[in-house]
């Protein structure tokens, strides 16, 4: 859609929207709106090189543009939960990470925000996953989170009712989520949502009671701009730690939505299943949480070469 639309295609776009009379739409706005309702849903890009891969999944959408703004504090959530090596699979891939930063940097971003709550040490976790020294020489801000900043929030879930999160991603202007896609001995598999574990705190082994829930109470309360799932290589067996070279599978793959249930219905089809296999999809469908029916999504491929 051009940029220059006439006056009565903006009239009718915000009649479409329903938004028009409830507050100033603007003309950007407007565009954006159409961008994302002819837009695809998901893209899924495949290629040799991790970063190429991934600019070309964000490419799919138009660019990190359309996601991030001139001046927005960024806060970007890979897995960095595991004192492993990246040929493991046990954490986000350092290379899709340290591009997403710069890809925000070049969008405009003002500061790039990089952090996990490891399960392991979390020295080594961000030194032995790559992501630490791959980030940070890419531009971002990466550090260990601080204790002092985790606050009670309202949940009002099904589950959890409140619980302490990290304030940073509530500061954020906006936040992308890179989860690695892996087994997991409880969930089944460990993909976007499960992600959300790590800005977490207090005992989080407490959830696992009622995880698929607690799961979908917590990502009720985070609005990422965009989520990245990073299957350039899958962890098949020994999950969430692996450990195990035999139980990774190279799939040189990143898939790329804003929906976070569509993002993990197509991801669990990287290991065979269904996304209605997965306890918290199904619970989401209840909720309207978001689409786990990939035939219902519009699905772009990309070659990154």
């Amino acid at each position: 859609m051009a940029k220059d639309m006439k006056r009565r295609d903006f009239l009718r776009l915000a009649a479409a929207a329903g938004i028009g009379a409830a507050f100033p739409v603007s003309f950007s706005t407007l565009f954006d709106y159409a961008a994302a309702a002819s837009g695809p849903d998901l893209v899924v890009a495949q290629g040799t090189s991790p970063r190429q891969i991934l600019r070309a999944a964000v490419g799919g959408f138009g660019g990190m543009g359309r996601f991030v703004s001139r001046g927005d504090i960024v806060v970007v959530k890979p897995n960095i939960g595991w004192d492993r090596r990246p040929e493991f699979a046990a954490n986000t891939n350092p290379e899709v990470v340290a591009e997403i930063v710069k890809l925000c940097l070049e969008a405009g971003a003002k500061k790039v925000k990089v952090f996990d709550r490891p399960v392991n040490d979390a020295r080594r976790c961000y030194t032995q996953s790559g992501i630490a020294d791959a980030a940070g020489k890419a531009g971002a801000e990466v550090k260990y989170m601080d204790e002092r900043k985790f606050r009670d929030v309202t949940l009002k879930g099904e589950a959890l009712k409140s619980w302490p999160l990290y304030t940073d991603i509530f500061e954020a202007d906006k936040i992308i989520n890179v989860p690695i896609a892996k087994t997991h001995g409880l969930a089944g598999l460990t993909l976007s949502l499960k992600n959300w574990m790590g800005v977490m705190g207090g005992s989080r082994g407490r959830i696992h009671q009622n995880l698929d829930e607690s799961l979908l109470d917590v990502a009720g309360v985070i609005k990422p701009s965009l989520t990245v799932l990073d299957a350039v290589r899958i962890l098949t067996a020994s999950g969430p730690q692996g450990g195990n070279l035999a139980h990774v599978k190279v799939m040189n793959t990143v898939i790329a939505g804003v929906d976070q249930i569509a993002v993990d219905s197509y991801g669990a089809t990287l290991f065979g299943k269904k996304g209605t296999d997965l306890d918290y999809i199904r619970l989401a469908a209840k909720r309207n949480f978001g689409q786990s029916n990939l035939k219902k999504l519009n699905i772009r491929r990309v070659n990154a070469g």
